[in-house]
């Protein structure tokens, strides 16, 4: 793997990692803004504009668009988070030149057409309505409000049907030309790339682009509201989400509790996962996973099971949790954590697409390459006493929050997860 970086004189930045084995390469053009950037009134404008990027520029309209994309053979998406937006495709090697014509395009030259805005703001309506049917996704963006009360990082990324429907043009173009300024854009690829030919063909198109506002977006580390909420709804199961605050990306704790979190419940040998589903058959769905962010981050366990056993549920996992706390753990459980962990991280690097992603995040985070030697020697060091510390930390007493929804009553939720 060979790692290499430019950065035009407006502050666009280039980073390629070439893999001269490979047979594709995985190209996006990244920029430094999310749903935690909107203001109250501007929810889901991040991800409407996500969407209207590819509904037509200058010179090409939104079925051209379309067709090249197609033409290429490859796969081309985007996608919105808290904090960046990305527009990527993987293409194979041949393409790379055609499509970072089309991706710069889209990027820079797209219209906002007010009709085609009119007519995507419908669709995301659909999508909204699709999350709120989608009950394991749609606990979690109820969570997050709750977990993070009153801050943009509790948001729904595609914002409210109110403050979509209410989006101008005007809004829009204000947006772009205030956040996708060129010193928030990151372009990664990944794979057969050629960097040198890479600078060739986005230098024309983004280094004579104004730099405008230049600031790093106001972000500051939310304050947690710690609670209980349930929404009742005619479901066939209750999906519970709990949680509590983790590191940041760059916490020093991050690695510690990446292996907390393999043990409680990122995997099927995890406790959660054989206590809850193996030995006693409550629930069919089940995980715990770590979000996050620049200045803070989460910890979440989702289960859905009856309503019947909702409480014996999260008395399990109360158990679980306090069994770490207590000590109930061996250097052999934090090492098969450990492997399981690398070899996720090793065979992840096998996808274009991950090494793509990875790539433009460490950028944003460290301004660095990161090598996965560099990552696998961090998790070797983390010690048991670590472990045992973070679980300690995060699920301490007055820090944990939970929701529930679907046929749930509240009055009826015995375990208490305030008092954990």
């Amino acid at each position: 793997m060979i790692y290499k970086k430019t950065v035009f004189t407006n502050g666009t930045r280039i980073i390629t990692e070439t893999l001269s084995h490979a047979k594709s390469a995985s190209l996006g053009v990244w920029v430094n803004a999310g749903s935690r950037d909107e203001h109250d009134k501007e929810r889901g404008i991040s991800h409407l504009i996500e969407h209207m990027i590819f509904k037509g520029t200058e010179s090409r309209s939104a079925m051209q668009i379309a067709k090249d994309l197609d033409t290429m053979g490859g796969f081309s998406n985007a996608f919105t988070g808290k904090e960046q937006t990305c527009f990527h495709a993987r293409v194979l090697d041949k393409y790379l030149r055609p499509l970072s014509d089309l991706l710069s395009d889209i990027f820079i030259n797209s219209t906002f057409a007010e009709s085609d805005l009119e007519l995507e703001k419908s669709v995301i309506l659909q999508e909204i309505s699709m999350i709120e049917d989608t009950p394991d996704e749609y606990v979690t963006v109820l969570f997050d409000e709750h977990f993070w009360e009153g801050d943009p990082l509790g948001r729904p990324i595609v914002g409210t049907r109110e403050t979509v429907g209410n989006i101008t043009r005007r809004e829009v173009l204000d947006y772009v030309s205030h956040f996708y300024s060129p010193s928030r854009v990151v372009i990664a690829g990944a794979g057969k790339v050629d960097h040198d030919l890479l600078v060739e063909y986005f230098r024309p198109s983004f280094e004579p682009l104004p730099n405008g506002d230049s600031s790093p977006p106001a972000r500051s580390a939310p304050r947690v509201t710690p609670t209980v909420a349930s929404y009742p709804k005619e479901l066939e199961q209750v999906h519970l989400c709990l949680g509590a605050q983790a590191s940041s990306f760059s916490g020093d704790r991050r690695y510690a509790e990446s292996i907390f979190n393999a043990i409680l419940g990122g995997n099927m040998s995890s406790r959660l996962f054989q206590e809850i589903r193996e030995k006693r058959g409550l629930a069919y769905s089940l995980y715990s996973h770590i979000s996050a962010y620049m200045d803070t981050g989460l910890i979440r366990i989702y289960v859905a099971t009856d309503k019947e056993q909702v409480n014996r549920v999260l008395e399990l996992i109360e158990l679980q949790i306090k069994g770490i706390q207590r000590g109930d753990l061996s250097t052999d459980d934090v090492a098969r954590a450990k492997e399981y962990l690398m070899g996720g991280i090793l065979l992840a690097a096998e996808s274009m697409g991950n090494l793509m992603i990875r790539l433009a995040r460490n950028e944003f985070i460290f301004e660095r390459y990161i090598s996965y030697e560099e990552l696998i020697a961090e998790l070797e060091k983390v010690t048991l006493d670590e472990v045992i510390g973070v679980a300690r930390g995060i699920f301490s007493t007055g820090k944990v929050s939970l929701t529930l929804l679907g046929p749930v009553d509240r009055d009826k939720v015995a375990v208490d997860p305030l008092n954990f």
